[in-house]
């Protein structure tokens, strides 16, 4: 007898093997994407206040009386 093709069992098992693979997968992958964000922010707002220190340094009063006028 020659078989050409796949039952409907075995493609059925294939495919709880794939869903199974990636009800695993997925929660991770968001979790590695959370993080990966919550990194970039934290990046993004060092670079702010590494730059809002060097601004200072250069420029002694300037940038404080602007905060000071922006907050009241």
């Amino acid at each position: 007898m020659n078989r050409k093709g796949f039952t409907l069992v075995e493609i059925m098992i294939v495919v709880a093997i794939i869903a199974l693979l990636a009800a695993i997968a997925i929660p991770n992958l968001l979790r590695a994407r959370l993080a990966a964000n919550e990194s970039a922010a934290i990046a993004a707002l060092k670079t702010v206040a590494s730059s809002a220190h060097t601004y200072r340094a250069a420029n002694p009063g300037i940038l404080r009386s602007w905060i000071l006028c922006t907050i009241t």
